[in-house]
């Protein structure tokens, strides 16, 4: 008898210590938490779904509506402490921002040389090398995805993300200019894959943020942002690129030297013109009021514009040390 009381008060002391006092529990701030019972999560009194929310449902094309149709989810926010009973359970999910490495294989970290680069095929059968980092959080408007739409959600947004990364790599032709190419080593260099790549890693972290919105609806994990920083060709090519990117430099750069010569030329032309057409003008304009002033003699009579002669004569006599004059025979 003794032996069952103190059974039963040994029960009875950790019931209280496992359910009671170790019953309650609190939320960080920077958490978002999900309730069980009996392995069943709350869901809202409203039975809303994910293709009830226009924003995920905007994600999904038809085909995946009904894959990805999650319950939305009651959920408790930071604070507390909260009271949990002892068929229920608590499932706290971070929503901070977190940074991993664009190559990192959470199944199997020695994969893609360690983690340090993502190996991809061009479109021209280079195998090159990626590097860079990716920026995700979990939704907080999908949680069920998160927690029990799939086992491991970063692995599968990791396949995800690096499926279509390696078909874009795969299929990327840079944006057609307006413009012809100004050298054949521009055109040259412009055929090239990895040169379109590197050019090009705006757009095509641009486009990897929009292809990877799904995976909001698909997994409950939003992609805020794709940085690819480099791209790596293998180093038997690396010395041909070098040399093709050195000899467009090269003619690049006396290209710029010949523009710049010939708008120079064109500039001293223009100016020397101008001075010219100033000295032109200059010379001119006393016999324009020359011939102004004679006009209005004539109009005063034919004997007017004799007198003006003697004058004119008169005047470089005295000015003239000495006179030559034709005598008529």
């Amino acid at each position: 008898m003794p032996i069952l009381i103190g059974m039963f008060i040994g029960f009875v002391a950790w019931f209280i210590v496992r359910y009671v006092i170790f019953g309650f529990y609190t939320v960080d701030q920077n958490e978002l938490a999900v309730k069980t019972i009996l392995g069943r999560a709350q869901r809202i009194e409203s039975g809303a779904t994910t293709l009830s929310d226009p924003r995920l449902s905007a994600l999904l094309n038809e085909d995946e509506r009904d894959r990805y149709n999650f319950p939305q989810l009651r959920v408790i926010g930071p604070g507390g402490p909260y009271l949990k009973m002892p068929w229920e359970n608590i499932h706290k999910v971070s929503i901070a921002t977190q940074t991993m490495n664009m190559a990192y294989d959470p199944e199997n970290p020695t994969a893609n040389n360690g983690g340090r680069f993502l190996e991809a095929v061009t479109k021209d059968q280079l195998n090159t090398g990626l590097t860079g980092q990716i920026r995700y959080r979990v939704s907080d408007r999908n949680l069920y995805a998160y927690l029990f739409g799939v086992k491991q959600p970063i692995v599968h947004v990791m396949g995800f993300f690096v499926s279509i990364l390696r078909e874009r790599i795969a299929n990327f032709e840079a944006p057609k200019k307006a413009h012809e190419p100004d050298s054949v080593v521009e055109a040259v260099k412009e055929g090239i894959s990895i040169n379109d790549l590197r050019k090009n890693l705006r757009d095509l972290n641009e486009h990897m943020d929009k292809e990877c919105g799904s995976s909001e609806a698909r997994y409950g994990i939003v992609l805020d942002a794709t940085l690819i920083t480099e791209i790596d060709p293998p180093p038997d090519v690396e010395s041909a690129l070098a040399a093709i990117n050195t000899a467009h430099n090269h003619v690049s750069s006396d290209i710029s030297l010949a523009k710049a010569s010939a708008d120079q030329k064109i500039v001293q032309s223009r100016r020397a013109v101008e001075i010219e057409t100033l000295k032109a003008q200059a010379e001119i304009e006393p016999l324009n009021w020359l011939a102004a002033q004679l006009s209005e003699l004539k109009k005063s009579g034919d004997k007017a514009l004799s007198s003006y002669l003697r004058n004119i004569r008169l005047e470089l006599y005295k000015r003239a040390e000495h006179v030559i004059l034709e005598i008529k025979k």
